[in-house]
């Protein structure tokens, strides 16, 4: 972007212009820098710097502050502010340099003029900067005040607006001059207005009316009025007579409405029409070739990926079959939905938006695109991607029929059969679950995106699911609070059916959907154990297991949890199957906390404890096959004479204390191979189970 800005300020008659560090540094008159200031489409701001000195303490930067005549550069009627950029071993807060600055300039007016000008946070007068580079100090003067980004013409704003001097920057290496344009996700329309005001020649800042260069001392206002006098002239004269069309869309007309306003405070509702339209459905009824240009989602939240790959595909054949001859630029951080457009692109280029770094890539969709496929720049990988869609196809086809026979609609079709593909796939009713596992350090972190939107594309195309009922997750190792972190805040929230039973999920708010379909046959199991027993539920969950019990005939249950949220859940599994809670105790506690201070007795147990843990009755933290012993030394305690406990976790190559659990009067069998159902065959390594009893 340095580049562009310099090619602009030469442009606009700056002189020694040279690229610094996220800016341009140049020589003017006063008349260029206001015209400058008016014109720039790609500025945020301009500074005059003022001078330039040596800081090896506090003291020299109060002494270089104080020694200036800031009485000759602005009135004590004038409201200030001070800023600081960057810090060395003196100055090592950018605040504490700050307030220096002020306190030389205060001092300085007092000392001149027995008087001194105030300071104001908010909208000031006069804007001071100080940047810091190890022992060097400049003082410069903000020249704009607000950011030059802030034309004056956005009314509101869809979601992540982009910032005007941006939009000009991706406007200008999209290589749009004039001519037809259309954005068919114009969000907020800054894309179009900034592309029309370039084209129409008008200047940027026309609809500004004030700026920090108005309060200095030094002010030209006759050279001020004349420069801006003459801009509106003949933007108001280029406006009336020009053709130029422009053409934007957003499925959404609340963002549409936001658009039109905006369009409408930049004068351009004749040269900018809005239509609102979905851009999958996008068709070119225009009368001759243009340029296309479009800023889609970047999918930076997972959930919005599978959706979005879907966008990305139709709409890269749509502009492959009806837009031959036009010029295409999409603009995004994310550029393995880029490659999804099946485009090769003839150029790129890297901006940031804000802190995140981005690509604008180009296109030109060539004459015989209707006949043949254009080049696909990231195709789906070789053979792997086909082996993948086989297998899925094979599973679903062996799958459906059993799942139909076992009364389940919620079951595994995919749990990463072929190792390049690691992932899970889960179908909840009409909804899927992608669950991506971490790939391992060797794998390249591109490669592994582009696997999984392999997955996800062929995933929706065998299925021919809605691509909203298609939800990605990513599986790793989760620290702390981030155990149950929410991934998302828009609810997906429906009703399942096993063996009976109804069960709440939750598609996109948490990790985990509230019920692990992989405890299916042992949930089964529990339930036919229960009739008259006293159950207990360790790590309950969403009460699930529970909900199996109390169907079976369980006399009595008490279901544990440290999470109010997940009890909350079990509350509502319990109304869905109608179960009075007379007899049924929900209890927010600890479950390590709680079970060795348990003085009840229980003929059924079911406990299902986290791998790790922190819990206040271990010394350090809860290891299951550590302290496994430990465990059931406490549910020994707690075991009627004849009692079962249901013990599963989900710890690999877990191994079992039989010497330490004979000790106790307990002895267990593998229950494991027993409970894995059909759609979790293929992996013998998600968790075992067993069955505890105490030795006759």
């Amino acid at each position: 972007m340095e580049l562009l800005l310099k090619e602009e300020l030469i442009e606009l008659g700056a002189q020694d212009c040279r690229e610094t560090m996220a800016g341009v540094s140049f020589k003017s008159t006063q008349l260029t820098a206001y015209k400058i200031c008016l014109w720039s489409r790609l500025a945020s701001r301009v500074t005059l710097q003022l001078k330039t000195f040596k800081i090896f303490d506090v003291l020299d930067l109060y002494l270089a502050v104080t020694g200036m005549h800031w009485e000759k550069i602005f009135d004590l009627d004038k409201t200030f502010a001070v800023s600081c950029s960057g810090t060395n071993d003196s100055i090592r807060d950018t605040q504490f340099g700050a307030l220096k600055v002020k306190d030389g300039i205060v001092d300085r007016f007092t000392k001149s003029m027995s008087d001194r000008p105030n300071v104001a946070k908010n909208d000031p007068d006069v804007r001071i900067h100080l940047h810091i580079r190890r022992e060097e100090a400049t003082l410069s003067l903000d020249l704009c005040g607000n950011g030059l980004h802030q034309r004056g013409y956005r009314q509101g704003t869809g979601a992540a607006p982009l910032k005007e001097n941006l939009a000009a920057a991706i406007i200008k290496r999209s290589g749009y001059t004039d001519g037809l344009l259309v954005d068919p996700m114009c969000g907020s329309a800054t894309l179009l207005i900034e592309a029309a005001l370039m084209a129409l020649k008008v200047p940027a800042g026309i609809l500004r009316t004030r700026y920090c260069f108005q309060q200095l001392n030094d002010y030209d206002q006759s050279g001020w009025e004349e420069l801006v006098a003459q801009a509106k002239y003949q933007a108001r004269k280029n406006i009336a007579n020009s053709d130029l069309k422009v053409y934007g869309f957003d499925k959404s007309w609340r963002v549409l409405d936001q658009a039109k306003a905006n369009v409408r405070a930049a004068g351009l509702e004749h040269i900018i029409e809005l239509e609102t339209g979905d851009a999958k459905n996008l068709v070119n009824d225009f009368t001759s070739e243009g340029t296309l240009i479009c800023n889609p989602p970047y999918g930076e939240r997972m959930g919005e990926q599978p959706e979005l790959i879907v966008l990305h595909q139709v709409l890269g054949e749509r502009l492959k079959s009806e837009f031959s001859g036009w010029n295409v630029a999409f603009f995004s951080s994310n550029p393995d939905l880029l490659s999804r457009l099946g485009m090769r692109a003839n150029k790129q280029y890297k901006l940031f938006n804000g802190s995140l770094e981005c690509f604008l890539k180009l296109y030109q969709i060539s004459s015989i695109a209707r006949q043949a496929k254009a080049h696909v720049e990231t195709q789906m990988t070789p053979g792997f991607a086909e082996d993948f869609r086989n297998r899925l196809k094979k599973n679903i086809k062996q799958l459906t029929k059993w799942a139909k026979k076992e009364q389940v609609n919620c079951y595994r079709l995919y749990d990463a059969d072929l190792p390049e593909y690691n992932a899970a796939i889960d179908l909840y009713g009409d909804w899927i679950v992608v669950q991506e596992y971490k790939a391992p350090k060797d794998v390249p972190e591109q490669k592994a995106k582009q696997r999984i939107m392999d997955i996800v594309a062929v995933t929706l195309d065998v299925t021919q699911i809605d691509p909203n009922k298609l939800v990605l997750k990513v599986r790793q190792k989760q620290k702390g609070s981030n155990q149950y972190e929410k991934i998302q805040q828009v609810k997906s929230v429906f009703t399942v059916s096993e063996y009976g039973a109804q069960f709440e999920v939750n598609m996109k708010d948490y990790l985990d959907t509230g019920l692990f379909i992989d405890h299916r046959l042992t949930r089964r199991m529990i339930g036919k154990m229960s009739a008259g027993k006293r159950f207990l539920n360790l790590f309950s969950y969403t009460g699930s297991a529970s909900v199996h019990a109390i169907l079976g005939g369980a006399e009595s249950s008490v279901t544990v949890d440290m999470s109010n949220t997940y009890l909350d859940w079990a509350k509502r599994n319990f109304e869905l199957n109608n179960i009075s809670m007379r007899k049924h105790e929900v209890v927010q506690a600890d479950c390590l906390s709680w079970l060795a201070r348990c003085e009840d007795k229980f003929d059924l147990i079911f406990i299902d404890p986290p791998t790790f843990s922190n819990s206040k009755r271990m010394e350090d933290s809860f290891d299951v096959e550590r302290d496994h012993i430990q465990l059931f030394t406490w549910l020994e305690n707690i075991l009627s004479a004849r009692g079962e406990i249901v013990f599963s976790n989900n710890k690999r190559n877990f191994k079992l204390d039989f010497e330490g659990l004979e000790k106790l009067g307990l002895k267990a069998t593998n229950i494991t191979e027993k409970n894995r159902s059909k759609d979790f065959a293929r992996n013998k390594n998600i968790s075992n189970c067993w069955l505890v009893e105490r030795v006759a």
